[in-house]
């Protein structure tokens, strides 16, 4: 397969350098790499319509950095970065989890998103837990697993995974539905001596009633959660 890796931590991130050393030595795939040249989490669905041109720097062979968006990064690669139409998109793999309402703001399930939207299979892939991450250990399962998680897919859909965080594999595989999960946000002001107000925003995430099978209760057990997203509700019921 011709396989678009990209994610929203950035092109240097550990996630998607060791998933393209994975995949790439597989041996299957051809696989091109298109990220945002410095972190862009939280971006959400961001597209850089009104900002100007994106300046897409070639890194390598099939490797490049873009200074835009997530959403941008699969946008240039369908449009002619890339010198095929990729068969697959990879977004990820996403420093921390992506569950619940994360799935709204995450950059990573907005390129795959994207990526669903121009009708490619997508799969946005997240390593849920705190440092130290093992990232051998979720590119090896990813690769390892890769039709069984792409078999999850939908036209009009993208699969949102999140990977539980350990030295050895998860335990297998759950369907999952988001869970109830809120953020709480406070911000805390700061008067510059003009008078200029500079605001700080500080989010703290609540995860309340975590119901069985939803994608927190799924990680929580140790099993890799996998969650069909719809680009539109009426779709859910097909």
């Amino acid at each position: 397969m011709n396989i678009l890796l990209t994610n929203d931590d950035g092109i240097n991130s550990d996630g998607i350098q060791k998933l393209a050393q994975k995949l790439s030595s597989n041996g299957k795939h051809r696989v091109f790499v298109i990220a945002p040249e410095s972190n862009r989490s939280g971006i959400s669905h961001a597209v850089s319509f009104f900002s100007g041109p994106l300046k897409i720097s070639c890194l390598g062979e099939n490797n490049w950095s873009c200074s835009g968006y997530p959403a941008d990064c699969v946008i240039a690669a369908v449009n002619g970065i890339l010198p095929v139409v990729p068969d697959l998109v990879l977004s990820g793999i996403n420093r921390g989890s992506n569950l619940g309402i994360d799935i709204i703001y995450s950059g990573t399930a907005a390129a795959a998103r994207q990526a669903s939207l121009f009708g490619i299979p997508a799969i946005a892939l997240s390593l849920a837990g705190a440092a130290p991450f093992c990232w051998d250990m979720a590119a090896s399962w990813t690769v390892d697993h890769l039709e069984e998680i792409l078999a999850y897919w939908k036209e009009h859909s993208f699969v949102n995974v999140n990977i539980p965080n350990g030295e050895t594999y998860p335990s297998g595989i759950t369907l999952a539905s988001p869970s109830a999960k809120n953020h709480e946000s406070s911000l805390s002001i700061m008067t510059a001596p003009d008078g200029t107000l500079f605001c700080f925003l500080e989010g703290d995430e609540h995860i309340r009633n975590p119901e069985p099978d939803s994608d927190y209760d799924v990680v929580y057990r140790r099993f890799v959660s996998v969650t069909p997203v719809y680009n539109h509700p009426m779709l859910m019921k097909e």
